[in-house]
């Protein structure tokens, strides 16, 4: 079976079955190694994507639900949340081992997106992702220092 979809602003064209999750699509069909396999039951969030904008496990999204909609990887991310959130993650020394980093910096510019000034509570409800290294403190400094960022950049 053939499916359309759109990656990372690119049509692209796979031979995959409509109900293979997105992720072995991205990874294997498309060579998207960015996005990460965790647990295969959305429950770490390392193979976050945007569909449309919004942030998505892609390990239980079948290809079928993404017809005709955006989805946009870690390797297409440049919006300015994301270039932002990069800079802050290096600035503030978030990564570790870096497996999750991609679906972490991937929930957090969607947050950005909808929500600029986020609190602590809206950034722990959004970025739910799994981290091993534990992190979790710079990952809200760092979102933190991104969304400032954003709003400076913004003031004329």
């Amino acid at each position: 079976m053939s499916s359309s979809l759109i990656v990372n602003g690119q049509p692209r064209r796979v031979a995959s079955a409509a109900d293979v999750p997105l992720l072995w699509v991205l990874r294997e069909d498309l060579g998207l190694t960015g996005t990460k396999y965790g647990c295969g039951a959305a429950l770490c969030g390392a193979c976050t994507v945007h569909v449309d904008g919004q942030a998505v496990r892609s390990c239980v999204t079948a290809l079928a639900a993404v017809k005709g909609k955006r989805v946009t990887t870690i390797e297409g991310a440049d919006t300015r949340q994301a270039r932002a959130l990069q800079k802050a993650w290096i600035e503030h020394q978030v990564a570790q081992c870096g497996y999750c980093q991609s679906g972490v910096l991937m929930a957090a510019a969607a947050l950005l997106a909808k929500i600029p000034r986020p609190s602590d509570t809206q950034i722990d409800e959004a970025v739910t992702n799994l981290c091993r290294c534990g992190t979790y403190t710079r990952m809200r400094s760092a979102i933190h220092a991104a969304a400032a960022a954003l709003a400076s950049a913004r003031r004329p």
